[in-house]
């Protein structure tokens, strides 16, 4: 015991009477603090004797505070209080950055990533807001955003290339096994086209097959791009895609590429936020890790 408080009841005591005095029952206290309801019975008379001072009465259906208990109570409350802010003070707060992505960029290329974020920065909280609709950076309490486009997005954004995607072909190995390679432009009609809300097929047709009309071929669309390429891996038909988005499922052998050729957008990848005097301590070493998993991705491509 500390020479300086001579009559100080153990911490522990004060905790669990703390907690008695809130719920006012042993068992939810027991509960509460993951120790038996007997322990916290021998706590309470522990304290009682060293104070001398009784401050509960054991009623027929749980417990009261005496008067001297609930004054008690409230002091000590208070300085339970006072402890736990103090020691909340002494640990520096985790940085977080809210980064807002589309729910295909988040699951087929930054989820299958943050396995090696959180190693590399334990330190940070990233929270990813994965949505369809354009984030707002200050009603949405977004830090970044990932956005697919042309820059100037808005007045105050600043942007940054990420990456510039190819859109290629792909299909499921099981598929294409079963209904044959489609090597000319007639063969292709055979299978159905899985559509995403970009509906690239026009342009990649035109791209691989010049000088012929608009594909023919049975449709299947879809709202989010990771659908298409969920249906593609399912054998469901050929669905365009970026290569980042399948680059994992066509080295796990999920989907192979069906043509050479890979269509070229005049649209990208952008890193944007807003232009603040003092931007989060977090956003340059997020920013720099998404920067570094592209350019990772494209050494091993």
């Amino acid at each position: 015991m500390p020479a300086g408080f001579p009559g100080l009841p153990s911490l522990n005591a004060l905790r669990v009477f703390e907690v008695v005095a809130r719920h006012l029952n042993f068992r939810l206290a027991a509960e509460e603090i993951g120790v038996t309801q007997a322990a916290v019975a021998q706590q309470i008379r522990g304290l009682e004797a060293g104070l001398q001072v009784r401050l509960f009465e054991r009623l027929p259906r749980g417990l009261g505070l005496t008067d001297a208990g609930h004054a008690y109570s409230t002091s000590v409350r208070n300085a339970l209080a006072m402890i736990d802010e103090a020691t909340r003070l002494l640990r520096p707060a985790p940085a977080h950055l809210t980064v807002s992505v589309t729910p295909t960029f988040a699951s087929k290329w930054l989820i299958p990533r943050l396995g090696d974020f959180a190693e590399r920065n334990p330190e940070i909280d990233l929270r990813v807001l994965a949505t369809e609709r354009l984030s707002h950076f200050h009603t949405d309490a977004v830090d970044l955003a990932v956005r697919y486009g042309q820059p100037p997005f808005a007045n105050g954004l600043n942007a940054e290339l990420l990456m510039a995607p190819a859109v290629i072909a792909v299909a499921s190995p099981g598929l294409l096994a079963s209904a044959g390679w489609p090597g000319d432009f007639a063969a292709l009609q055979r299978y159905v086209a899985l559509h995403d809300a970009h509906n690239f097929w026009p342009q990649f047709c035109a791209t691989v097959f010049p000088g012929h009309p608009p594909a023919t071929a049975k449709t299947v669309r879809f709202n989010q791009t990771s659908l298409a390429i969920e249906a593609a891996i399912g054998g469901q038909g050929i669905t365009l895609a970026s290569q980042a988005f399948v680059s994992d499922d066509l080295a796990a052998g999920r989907l192979v590429q069906v043509f050479p050729q890979q269509l070229r957008l005049d649209k990208a990848f952008y890193l944007v936020w807003p232009r603040k005097a003092q931007p989060p301590a977090a956003l340059p070493i997020v920013m720099a890790w998404l920067k570094a998993q592209v350019g990772e991705r494209k050494s091993t491509v």
